[in-house]
């Protein structure tokens, strides 16, 4: 303590007047200054940044801010403002892809490589389409599926169904997707069946049973006679279209597909046209058909059941994919890598004229190793953009399990109450080098 007390005293004497007996006279700030211990607060500003994304995180908030920070970590896309070459992708991320999803996709499901028994299962349509394993539905691996992501790899799985397994979307949720009126459609799939040669229901809605006794759509595939198309609306004759003989092996993958363009339906088999055409311009309303789920791998009222796998679902409304002989599809659709890219939030405005700012951001790197001011380059402004200043990010510990973290303090800016933030890509590229952003705090 006597050392503590004399490094006091001493420090009181340099900066008042002492008496003998009592402290007199005003002591200069600049002693003050001098003679108080350092502070940095930077610290509790990283931990409450922290805190605010984990908060934004787990409550499944869109973006806000208070006086003094602002938090984003894409729930939705609020904060987002599309530079170039970047989405947001509904999994709660922004990268630096281009979405080659065909226009007017409802539904688009992929197996992507899930391990063996997984049961995950996701829309990638854009649409977030809530779709789930009935029976017991899962993937399973299978190493002769004739599709991959953009990069090249080939996918090692596919959807697997046992005869009474499916995959669902409840009528409420699918109605108005689905209802393709007169217009032109696509649906489309990748199929192996376990025998060739039975009666399995592809895709279908509300009904078609045994007698046509049920309203809505199906698509199924009958075995050496093909694939056929049915729609039946209450009231009506049931439509029923078909393919004509048409050839498989058990234990193939095929790319099938039905389309109908300017009211006239088509079947393809690996890009080449089955059969005739069909002029059917009958309007398929779903607001009339029976209120069975949408479902895959089995008929709607549970009839029908596939034994095999499936993959790259695809349902397409107001477009006709496949017009004339294709190339059947060897990558699945979605995101594609761009080399470059970013992305800014909207302005957001501060209660006085800010000269510097700083940012906590969460990232992931989806595929290689994202190097910090090269690969991701953060930058600040206060002054609406019209002037960034380029921040140098520095590591910190990981957010959670695969997501890290990076901050700038204190970063010197053009003065303004106008607040953006920028972020840039540069060095991507499918399946090498993939960085996602996943929140970013920003600190004024």
């Amino acid at each position: 303590m006597g050392s503590i007390t004399r490094s006091f005293a001493n420090n009181i004497l340099t900066a008042g007047k002492f008496d003998g007996t009592k402290l007199t006279g005003d002591i200069p700030q600049a002693n003050l200054t001098a003679n108080a211990p350092a502070f940095d607060d930077n610290k509790i500003v990283n931990d409450l940044s922290t805190l605010g994304l984990r908060v934004h995180t787990q409550e499944n908030l869109a973006a806000s801010n208070t006086n003094s920070q602002y938090v984003d970590v894409f729930q939705d896309s609020t904060g987002y403002t599309n530079g170039a070459n970047t989405i947001r992708d509904s999994a709660e991320f922004i990268s630096s892809v281009s979405n080659n999803m065909p226009t007017g996709t409802e539904l688009y499901l992929k197996s992507n490589s899930e391990s063996n028994n997984s049961t995950n299962i996701a829309d990638y349509s854009g649409n977030s389409v809530a779709v789930s394993f009935e029976g017991g539905g899962k993937h399973i691996t299978q190493g002769d599926v004739p599709i991959g992501a953009v990069s090249g790899t080939a996918s090692t799985s596919a959807f697997w169904f046992d005869g009474s397994q499916s995959i669902e979307v409840s009528h409420a949720n699918f109605e108005t997707p689905v209802n393709f009126g007169t217009g032109d459609f696509t649906l489309a799939t990748y199929f192996r069946a376990n025998n060739a040669s039975t009666t399995v229901r592809l895709f279908s809605m509300g009904g078609i049973g045994s007698n046509a006794d049920y309203n809505g759509f199906s698509w199924g595939y009958y075995g050496s006679t093909g694939m056929k198309f049915h729609y039946r609306e209450s009231g009506t004759t049931q439509i029923n279209v078909a393919s004509g003989n048409m050839s498989l092996s058990s234990d193939t993958f095929y790319h099938l597909a039905v389309t109908r363009q300017s009211g006239v339906i088509k079947f393809w088999k690996d890009g080449v046209q089955q059969g005739s055409n069909h002029n059917e311009a009958y309007n398929i309303n779903m607001a009339n058909a029976d209120s069975r789920n949408f479902k895959i791998g089995i008929n709607s009222d549970g009839q029908m059941g596939f034994q095999g796998r499936m993959d790259a679902m695809h349902i397409v409304k107001g477009t006709a994919l496949y017009t004339g002989t294709f190339t059947r599809p060897t990558v699945y659709y979605g995101t594609i890598a761009n080399a470059t890219g970013n992305f800014l939030c909207p302005a957001i405005t501060a209660g006085s004229a800010t000269t510097k700012m700083g940012a906590v951001i969460t990232y992931q790197d989806n595929a290689g190793t994202n190097a910090l001011n090269s690969d991701i380059v953060l930058q600040l402004s206060a002054d609406n953009g019209s002037n960034f200043s380029t921040a140098t990010l520095t590591a910190l510990p990981d957010f959670s399990s695969g997501i890290k973290m990076a901050k700038v303090n204190d970063l010197p800016v053009t003065s303004g109450t106008q607040l953006k933030y920028k972020i840039s890509f540069a060095n991507q590229s499918s399946g090498s080098k993939e960085a996602r952003i996943r929140g970013v705090s920003l600190n004024y």
